[in-house]
């Protein structure tokens, strides 16, 4: 079989969570939640312990204050540590701890615990780290301190900061080495290298070590006889999957760590440590990498919306002036004609065509009169979107190489589909030369057993990409967006103006117009709000009218998502919202009348983190009914109808948007499936998302991650 005929999703289906064995460098013991004495071990757990451990009690192996901690996590369902722990009857041996509760049991992890006076050293170098990170000028500059930073607290030989890519490939955007090592600095790696499941345990585990790539599993004893397997999830001792194993070991690797770099509860990054030769890392340096990546992330995060805001303030000016220059000028279209120059510099575009009906003017760097015609008439054909921008445009439109070289990217903004009446952005082709580890699609090959090997090659290797060109931000697509509105507003203030003079000579026959059409339009919402209140009386009668509690919550439930689409509808009738909203201020506005619906009392657990984020409006609405569907459950299921903790967040990943729902409750029952279920299941699939459940410990985290727009076909 090819390497091309390998189904590389295997990698993404490999059980990695439930290995049955732990890396040698440690023990664990599987401790009976309920009656707290070990069922299973692995690892040196005689040379540390003793020989008689299997069902003996949690408290005579490890003493009362593990044996308290472990009670607790098994009530609580959260992790716990308790470091320099000397076992009974162990001659002053020392160890540190950790518990994780997995199903019906507890993992008990032993490590043996570092000298004391080794934490002593270790406040003063994170408060210079968090020094030096906040004195970074650029994120560059701040993620090439946190390798320096990063490989001073390990002693590895390579530490990169690998950023994830919007296809979920990497690359390597900082790097610290020691001499003599091979860099990776600006190479890229397949997405197959970090498998789906693998990037999911960065985020629930954000530290992980393997101290010695050539290690022999260590596995449970006596052999596990549970009708599922074991899950290691939150095992910091988790054996690796033979497949990283062998990949690591292809690269020349003898020792590894991995420390997420999590921002909003998405995988941002890693920072990715090697070394030559087996290296541990002690419990209290593994603490205090996590408390500088979370650092680190909240560095990342604040410079990020720094650039965003900065961005949005320099695009906002454009705006203003070229609206001042347009209200100077005489007839709308000339006005358009003479300052095109101004909408070519303010996008950072390489060409701009300007169509309304069959008056063309071009720009700059434009393909053909011609290409450029039917290249608007496909855009205003674009049903439902007013703004559209791709740095591929050869994914959605057919185009020659000459017409690529000059039109890559494109972002259109219909300001009439009737005219028509269209503004079109292009940039050029940017050809980029990408260093990749190795040969991306040359990754996998089979061994005579038919099992997956990773590659074995690290060498660059180069592709070029074409038929790229540089990405419009999301500032930018949101100026387009207001600078459309403020050209509509120019336009209606002309109208009005042209209007006004005619009055004088036609007063009466303008007054009946525009009175006919102020009618038409307000009929046209009246009726639908009245439509939508009329159902929701009816279902709050028939609740009323009805003993049935069942039945009550159930109509109640068809009421609030009859609010939902409510809501959307009356933004649809704002001049700034006709075809894309503001996701972030239309949940703001649904979470305050769902609050309203479910009781004042929610409004003081109820905590909003909401990014801007801008969705076509068919999407919002899928959204809405969905975070009503999460909040309904919330409060059905999580607190039993009573107010509680909740905390919805929104922000955007590239070209993802990620809503969480997050409670503190009595977490997640076993999978429903009633009709609010299957309307979910529904909406997600509708917005080519999925809809991930976790246990939050306690309650339950919720989160929806969908393309901001769907690619068009």
């Amino acid at each position: 079989m090819s390497a091309d005929e390998i189904d590389l999703t295997i990698c993404d289906r490999e059980p990695i969570h439930i290995p049955g064995s732990i890396q040698p460098h440690g023990a664990m013991l599987v401790v009976d939640r309920d009656r707290m004495v070990v069922t299973h071990a692995a690892g040196i757990v005689e040379a540390w312990l003793g020989g008689r451990w299997q069902d003996a009690p949690l408290s005579g192996l490890l003493g009362d204050d593990v044996a308290s901690a472990a009670r607790r996590a098994a009530s609580t369902g959260k992790s716990g540590r308790l470091d320099r722990v000397t076992p009974p009857g162990s001659d002053g041996f020392v160890l540190d701890v950790s518990l994780h509760p997995s199903a019906a049991h507890l993992l008990i992890e032993l490590e043996p615990s570092p000298a004391l006076g080794t934490s002593s050293t270790l406040l003063p170098r994170l408060e210079a780290a968090g020094a030096a990170m906040e004195q970074a000028a650029n994120l560059q500059e701040l993620c090439e301190v946190a390798a320096m930073t990063f490989r001073e607290l390990t002693g590895y030989d390579r530490v990169m900061v690998y950023r994830f890519l919007e296809d979920d490939a990497g690359v390597v955007i900082a790097e610290d080495l020691a001499p003599g090592q091979h860099a990776f600095l600006h190479h890229h790696f397949p997405a197959s290298d970090i498998p789906k499941q693998a990037r999911a345990l960065y985020v629930r585990n954000l530290v992980r070590v393997i101290p010695n790539v050539g290690y022999q599993p260590a596995p449970l004893r006596p052999v596990w006889g549970g009708v599922e397997p074991l899950d290691m999830s939150d095992s910091i001792l988790r054996s690796v999957s033979p497949v990283h194993i062998q990949y690591l070991k292809n690269m020349g690797v003898g020792a590894s760590a991995s420390v997420s770099i999590v921002i909003g509860g998405v995988l941002w990054g890693l920072i990715a440590c090697h070394n030559d030769t087996p290296r541990p890392i002690a419990a209290n340096i593994r603490t205090a990498c996590r408390a500088l990546a979370a650092g680190l992330a909240r560095q990342i995060k604040a410079r990020e919306e720094t650039d965003a805001y900065r961005e949005r303030v320099r695009l906002r000016t454009f705006e203003d002036d070229i609206v001042a220059l347009l209200l100077r000028e005489g007839a709308l279209n000339d006005a358009i004609s003479n300052h095109v120059g101004e909408f070519l510099k303010m996008l950072g575009s390489n060409g701009v065509a300007v169509l309304r009906g069959t008056d063309l003017v071009l720009g700059g760097q434009c393909p053909p009169e011609a290409v450029v015609r039917a290249l608007a008439t496909w855009a205003i054909d674009k049903a439902g979107e007013t703004v559209f921008a791709t740095e591929v445009l050869g994914n959605h439109y057919p185009l020659s190489d000459d017409d690529r070289a000059v039109a890559s990217g494109l972002l259109a903004v219909t300001l009439s589909a009737t005219d028509p009446w269209i503004v079109l952005w292009f940039r050029a082709e940017q050809v980029q030369v990408v260093n990749w580890a190795g040969n991306p699609h040359k990754n996998m090959t089979l061994n005579p057993s038919g099992m997956l090997n990773p590659r074995a090659s690290f060498q660059a290797w180069q592709e070029t990409v074409r038929g790229r060109a540089r990405r419009w931000t999301l500032p930018e697509v949101e100026a387009a967006g207001h600078l459309r509105v403020a050209v509509i507003n120019v336009w209606q203030t002309r109208r009005i103006r042209d209007l006004n003079r005619q009055l004088l000579n036609t007063l009466d026959q303008k007054d009946l117009l525009l009175k006919q059409k102020e009618f038409l339009m307000g009929e046209v919402n009246h009726r639908v709000q009245n439509s939508l209140a009329l159902v929701s009386s009816f279902l709050t009668l028939q609740g009323k009218a009805s003993d049935d509690q069942a039945l009550q919550a159930s109509l109640e439930e068809a009421r609030r998502r009859i609010t939902a689409v409510a809501l959307v509808h009356r933004r649809l009738y704002r001049a700034d919202q006709l075809e894309a909203i503001n996701a972030a201020r239309y949940i703001d506005e649904l979470l305050n009348d769902l609050v309203s619906s479910l009781g004042r009392d929610w409004e003081a657990h109820l905590v909003r983190d909401l990014q801007p984020v801008v969705l076509p409006t068919d999407r919002a609405v899928s959204l809405g009914l969905v975070l009503t569907e999460l909040v309904i459950n919330a409060n059905k299921y999580a607190y039993g109808g009573a107010p509680g903790p909740l905390r919805v967040t929104l922000m955007e990943d590239r070209n993802l948007f990620h809503l969480t729902v997050a409670d503190q409750g009595v977490g997640r029952a076993q999978a429903r499936k009633g009709f609010g279920t299957r309307m979910m299941d529904a909406l997600v699939m509708q917005l080519s998302g999925t809809l991930a459940f976790e246990d939050a410990k306690p309650g339950t985290r919720a989160t929806l991650s969908a393309p901001i727009e769907l690619p068009r076909r």
